[in-house]
């Protein structure tokens, strides 16, 4: 007899811990719109990557093109100074 008694105790404890069906809802509900907002983050997150990827892209290929530039206005440099090296040297001297 006190043993029922004892469950019969236990048994509104219990029910208090359960959480209801409203409180599941309530946490599910949660968690959808924290997982939409997770999501949406992370889609901003890529689009972002994306656009910085393809403007890394364009400034190699930029970089590439001022390389080229650069080399070939060494190049053109070299040959200036040396035709003027030539001129003085072809000039009799006084």
């Amino acid at each position: 007899m006190c043993h029922g008694n004892h469950r019969r105790s236990l048994s509104p404890n219990r029910h208090l811990n359960r959480p209801s069906r409203n409180d599941n809802a309530l946490v599910v509900d949660t968690l959808r719109v924290r997982l939409a907002e997770t999501e949406a983050r992370l889609a901003r997150a890529r689009a972002r990557e994306a656009e910085l990827t393809r403007r890394l892209e364009e400034m190699k290929r930029f970089v590439s093109v001022m390389e080229i530039l650069e080399s070939y206005l060494k190049q053109r440099f070299r040959e200036q100074q040396e035709y003027v090296a030539h001129i003085f040297s072809s000039l009799p001297t006084k």
